[in-house]
């Protein structure tokens, strides 16, 4: 996988954290094709997927909490 260039974040963003994975050839592939079904990056979809894990399993951690 080649390097990604920096973005510059707009002064309102919220800040960020980068992590790296390691996934099943089988899990990666089937986020792969969520992400293409639904016109958005592999990235977009686990994080989507992580906000949903957390507000499940503590909900005052939430978006709002």
């Amino acid at each position: 996988m080649a390097a990604e260039k920096k973005k510059t974040k707009p002064a309102n963003s919220k800040a960020t954290s980068r992590t790296s994975v390691t996934l099943p050839t089988e899990l990666y592939g089937t986020l792969n094709r969520i992400a293409a079904e639904q016109k958005v990056s592999v990235s977009w979809v686990i994080r989507d997927a992580a906000e949903k894990y957390v507000a499940d399993r503590w909900p005052l951690l939430s978006r709002g909490g």
